[in-house]
């Protein structure tokens, strides 16, 4: 459950421990915000009631920050974050329990992109930022930044069994550093290293990491480096962000943006309702969206999430205000994204195919192939010939 990293780290699990148990659920729960924790406590209970006698590991930040709601629950074990990739924490649970293995109904809650074509490596985890609304870096721990040498054998792995697209993921990606290397190093040893990677992406940056102008540097400089990035922005008004503790401002995103320039495009998070958002100040969010024409956001209300900074702060913004404004900016950037498209039609682009003739253009947008079926995890050119309901219309060429 929630995100991509949470999604990669359960087939992680999947994988180790498969060979030492006979039977078992494992729920990796998510908690960025009240929402996600109540889902994951109630998608919990009912395997439970489905699978009675069947051992259910709950592991994941939900079941970190909350491990009450999920001890009560018949047959369930929590995991704790630090503990979710040691096999011997599940084989010494399950060592004591009689498993009724046939009784155990099939479960698949998997993230929808383990279903795609292409592959996420995680490169770290964890963050030492200090955001105030952010329970996650609490769950997850200071950031730990894992060795090029294994992210370069999971690449490596992941093209010989045919992934078209390589995603570069963790907690806080922009902030990597090990052995003397940062991301954009990671980056470029890849591509040097692994000529056979078709398409490499980074999932989310941080805006304020000087290391995102030598990523942009290489999506001008090497095809293979899809020229889209995803920026946890969280606002656009420069009194918000500093209440939020973040390290960037309105002026270092316009910054990034024009030396990016028109061939790059980007995508945001937003965090509607923050405490003391007034009305002038989210309109200085809008300005900035109106200003640098993000070609999709993903807008959410603020969720005040017990143990941080932001959970006791004063002039708390009314839900249905937070639930307006994400409608509000979401239909900016859906207008701004449409706008985008339309200038992409009649040009032939490559794409990766995913599923039912459902591709991914560079910019990350879909793309409805018609004709003939094109196997998964392909990569081929497209014409985009129309714009239909938010993804393109293509045909082969």
């Amino acid at each position: 459950m929630g995100c991509r990293l949470n999604a990669l780290e359960a087939e992680k699990i999947k994988r180790m421990i498969a060979p030492r148990l006979k039977c078992g659920i494992v729920v990796n729960t998510c908690a960025v915000t009240g929402e996600a924790e109540r889902q994951s406590g109630q998608a919990v209970r009912k395997i439970a009631r489905d699978n009675p006698n069947v051992p259910i590991f709950v592991t994941g930040c939900g079941a970190t920050h909350n491990p009450g709601v999920f001890d009560k629950i018949p047959n369930t074990f929590v995991v704790h974050n630090r503990d979710k990739l040691n096999p011997a924490v599940y084989t010494n649970i399950i060592n004591n329990y009689v498993c009724n293995s046939d009784s155990a109904c099939h479960i698949n809650m998997t993230h929808h992109d383990s279903e795609l074509s292409k592959q996420f490596v995680q490169v770290q985890n964890g963050c030492n930022h200090k955001c105030t609304y952010c329970i996650t870096r609490i769950l997850r721990g200071s950031a730990v930044s894992f060795p090029y040498t294994d992210i370069l054998a999971d690449v490596r792995n992941a093209v010989a069994n045919g992934f078209g697209e390589i995603v570069l993921t963790g907690v806080d990606t922009a902030s990597y550093a090990h052995d003397g290397m940062l991301i954009s190093d990671v980056c470029a040893n890849l591509l040097r290293d692994v000529p056979e990677i078709r398409r490499l992406r980074i999932s989310s940056f941080d805006p304020a990491s000087p290391q995102i102008y030598k990523i942009i540097d290489m999506m001008k400089s090497d095809a293979r480096m899809m020229p889209h990035m995803h920026l946890s922005m969280q606002s656009g008004s420069d009194t918000i962000l500093r209440a939020m503790q973040r390290r960037h401002n309105a002026q270092s995103v316009r910054n990034i943006v024009a030396y990016a320039g028109p061939g790059i495009t980007f995508s945001w998070d937003i965090i509607c309702g923050f405490p003391g958002e007034t009305d002038d100040l989210f309109r200085e969010t809008l300005d900035l969206v109106r200003d640098v024409r993000p070609i999709k956001i993903h807008a959410f209300p603020f969720s005040a999430r017990p143990g941080t900074v932001a959970f006791d702060m004063p002039n708390k913004i009314p839900h249905a205000v937070a639930k307006e404004r994400v409608h509000q900016i979401s239909a900016i950037a859906d207008a701004f994204r449409n706008d985008f498209m339309r200038l992409q039609v009649g040009q032939s682009v490559p794409v990766l195919v995913e599923k039912n003739n459902i591709a991914r253009t560079p910019h990350d947008i879909d793309v409805k192939i018609d004709g003939a079926p094109i196997a998964p995890r392909t990569i081929c050119n497209v014409k985009l010939v129309d714009v239909c309901d938010g993804r393109y219309v293509g045909m082969p060429v």
